[in-house]
């Protein structure tokens, strides 16, 4: 056996190792997706400038082992066009046209960020398919913040491939500084760089953005317009059992959010990381992965 076939992986090799993403014609529309693993089925969702790598991403952070984790593109995302999906309860309707596809009854929900608002519609319209919903720093009702001056500086970027590929290079070249916007605190920043999970995890999600930008864009900017109004939706009718991970100190989706939702819903859960901010998923890995864990557990279905 060939010595680079032979050796194991690295953190960050396994990190970004991924199966290969497929699409599937439905009612709906086109979804593209991936899945990893076995067992009770869990969609997972990702955020802005996302798309099925980094849902895989969320599926592989949450770690949960004995799931079959099932990572879409949402709308407007990579492989899947805006069309399929534009509002939440669209969205929520493709994601069960999808299980239908792959002859899945029912499906937990896991969704970071902007994939919030999608995941609750799917609790909210499929009630019979939604066994557990996990919310991690993830919008549950309108996002006041202003948008960052930083997007519209991605999005003239992502017109300019040499640009992208001088910000990739700069990126692997200084992880302390790409890594400095989202964890500001330079001890909990290098902490985190230092811890063999969570650092790779991290590294492989920024890098994910850089790649095929201009594919995460139209997504992107459906996930602003709809975070930025009302969301309609009849959150005190959500029957799945919910747990929300949230850092207080969130400056991109207020904290405030999660708590609000789980105080709405009898038995709801919520992990608060003290001072986490939006990336508390990736600074606090082994304390999100142990909650999540259990709650998955404790509300799996029966095999049947």
């Amino acid at each position: 056996m060939p010595a680079e076939s032979a050796r194991s992986m690295t953190p960050m090799e396994k990190a970004r190792a991924s199966p290969v993403a497929t699409t599937l014609e439905t009612p709906r529309g086109k979804i593209e997706f991936a899945t990893l693993g076995d067992g009770p089925a869990v969609l997972a969702l990702h955020g802005a400038m996302g798309g099925w790598d980094q849902s895989l991403l969320l599926a592989r952070s949450l770690g949960a082992p004995g799931f079959r984790y099932v990572a879409v593109s949402r709308p407007g995302y990579l492989g899947t066009a805006l069309s399929a999906g534009r509002t939440p309860e669209a969205q929520a309707d493709l994601y069960a046209a999808l299980l239908d596809a792959l002859g899945i009854r029912r499906a937990a929900v896991a969704a970071v960020s902007g994939g919030g608002p999608s995941a609750l519609a799917f609790a909210l319209r499929h009630p019979d398919r939604c066994w557990a919903v996990v919310m991690i720093s993830a919008a549950s009702a309108r996002i006041d913040v202003p948008v960052p001056f930083a997007w519209q500086v991605m999005k003239l970027v992502a017109r300019f491939p040499a640009l992208v590929a001088r910000m990739r290079e700069r990126m692997g070249r200084d992880p302390d500084a790409t890594a400095r916007r989202s964890i500001p605190d330079p001890a909990l920043r290098a902490r985190t760089l230092a811890d063999p999970e969570a650092a790779p995890l991290l590294a492989a999600l920024q890098a994910s953005s850089l790649d095929r930008m201009r594919e995460r864009i139209a997504g992107t900017e459906n996930d602003i317009a709809t975070t930025r109004r009302d969301l309609g939706l009849p959150l005190d009718r959500i029957a799945a059992p919910l747990l929300a991970v949230h850092g207080t100190a969130d400056r991109m989706v207020p904290f405030e959010m999660s708590r609000a939702l789980a105080a709405r819903l009898p038995g709801a859960e919520l992990l608060a990381i003290e001072g986490g901010e939006h990336v508390a998923l990736f600074t606090h890995l082994a304390e999100v992965r142990a909650r999540a864990g259990r709650f998955l557990r404790a509300h799996a279905p029966a095999a049947p």
